[in-house]
């Protein structure tokens, strides 16, 4: 019960943070209230600027929580430059390579087609990750399994543009963009749940991030981006609530991936696309057709149903 409600918890957090980066990117109109947004264009400089600024933010916030999460992080640390842990040590470097990866992708794709549609895509990661199970933890998966990840990858043909005759270029860039993101982290998950069995998911939380902050910092600097006519303060404004959810997200997930797996975290997570959208709904009035949320419910419904499979067959 503990991991899901941590796992539940995280996905609040990713669902207001998804919603947040769909406003940075594009302009909206807020609860009805008032409208704003749009104050970068969504591209993959704009996306290591924002991830840059975010994880900027979150590692002081991560580091003073140490104490109270886990008093032993710098000592975790400092044993990693032993010869006996510099596998585990490029295992978790690989980790926040990955991290900076499925992030970049995930953004683009938020910036470049619905909020919905990007984290249904996204979310057909339970798919990949159940594939990468059987190749390195040797958890086949049976003959349902199959046909539901068959179920989730034709549900999210349905979200996309193309079956109203809407694709365009961008849009097909953040299609893409969204299974890539979702392919990344299927590896990020399996990658977490093997370094958990040596190091504390607090620990592996901070590495992935520090090394996101300094991936997205070179990108810049390799990118040249130019950022002079910027608006600062609402950008500093949202990349500190970015920070706060984002840190609560990722270190209740890698905790639910240590609790249940990291296929099983998926029973909780698949709800995330269908929370995005009804949230995006009600706050920015971002709205799908009937076909789309279809195939949001669809892939929701059996994401779900792949990872409570998955977890009977581990438990059996």
């Amino acid at each position: 019960m503990f991991g899901f409600l941590i796992v539940l918890l995280s996905s609040v957090f990713f669902c207001f943070q998804n919603v947040l980066v769909r406003v940075l990117f594009k302009e909206h109109d807020i609860l009805g209230l008032f409208t704003t947004g749009g104050f970068v264009t969504p591209s993959l400089p704009s996306s290591f600027l924002l991830m840059f600024m975010r994880t900027l933010l979150v590692m002081p916030l991560t580091s003073s929580f140490a104490p109270v999460l886990h008093s032993s992080i710098w000592s975790d640390l400092r044993h990693l430059g032993d010869r006996s842990n510099r596998s585990l040590l490029w295992q978790l470097l690989g980790g926040g390579m990955l991290m900076f990866l499925y992030l970049a992708l995930l953004y683009i794709a938020i910036g470049t087609i619905p909020t919905g549609i990007a984290l249904t895509l996204f979310f057909t990661y339970p798919v990949f990750t159940a594939l990468l199970s059987w190749r390195w933890f040797g958890n086949r998966p049976s003959r349902l399994s199959w046909i539901v990840m068959g179920i989730v990858l034709i549900g999210s043909y349905f979200t996309m543009p193309v079956i109203n005759a809407q694709i365009d270029r961008s849009s097909l860039i953040g299609i893409l963009a969204g299974l890539g993101s979702g392919i990344t982290y299927a590896f990020y998950a399996v990658i977490a749940q093997k370094s958990f069995e040596r190091i504390h998911p607090f620990s592996y939380t901070w590495i992935s991030f520090g090394t996101t902050m300094i991936l997205s910092g070179m990108s810049l600097l390799l990118w040249n981006f130019h950022s002079q006519s910027l608006p600062w303060t609402a950008l500093w404004i949202a990349g500190l609530l970015s920070a706060i959810v984002s840190f609560g997200g990722h270190l209740l997930n890698n905790f639910g991936i240590r609790y249940l797996g990291a296929t099983a975290a998926a029973i909780v997570a698949a709800t995330n696309p269908a929370l995005t959208a009804l949230l995006a709904w009600l706050t920015i009035q971002e709205t799908l057709n009937g076909i789309q949320i279809m195939g949001v419910l669809t892939v929701t419904l059996s994401v779900a149903l792949l990872s409570r499979e998955l977890k009977s067959e581990k438990q059996g």
